[in-house]
């Protein structure tokens, strides 16, 4: 954990819990973790750079961004690894330097590269087996500010 500037976040099943609400007309909702929210603004005020890559294209990615003041995210994403190599180039990071947490399958490609590979306790067994980092906490419910702690601790 060592040398980790950057931390790349998946947002459903990581950031949220995984689950959607939909309204009577049509509006998506989504529950949002405030010890999560306090682990990123504790990532950031620590000098560590944050991104959301999130396969979904929705508006409330752009939300918790804005909340966050976080400029660089992607959205849409059908390939994870590829969005997380541009991240590292557009901030001149070795990929070593960051660290990618993810709960399912389609995020196997960006733990490959990542420096650092991080899960939910909750994710799916093929990503629980190949992660470094397994957090006790589930998606939704303090992961990442688990996953942020103990990148803070490492450099102490």
């Amino acid at each position: 954990m060592k040398g980790i500037l950057a931390i790349a976040l998946d947002v459903d099943g990581v950031l949220t819990d995984g689950g959607i609400w939909w309204g009577p007309n049509g509006e998506e909702w989504k529950r949002f973790c405030f010890a999560d929210v306090m682990g990123v603004s504790l990532a950031r005020k620590a000098g560590l750079l944050v991104t959301l890559i999130s396969g979904e294209d929705s508006p409330l990615v752009d939300r918790f961004a804005a909340k966050l003041k976080l400029d660089d995210i992607a959205k849409g994403c059908q390939d994870k690894a590829t969005a997380l190599r541009a991240f590292a180039e557009r901030h001149q990071l070795p990929l070593q330097a960051i660290c990618f947490m993810g709960d399912d399958v389609n995020d196997l490609p960006a733990f490959m590269i990542a420096g650092l590979s991080a899960a939910p306790a909750d994710a799916r067994p093929a990503v629980l087996a190949k992660v470094s980092f397994i957090a006790k906490n589930k998606g939704g419910n303090g992961a990442v500010r688990e996953l942020v702690d103990a990148i803070l601790a490492a450099r102490t």
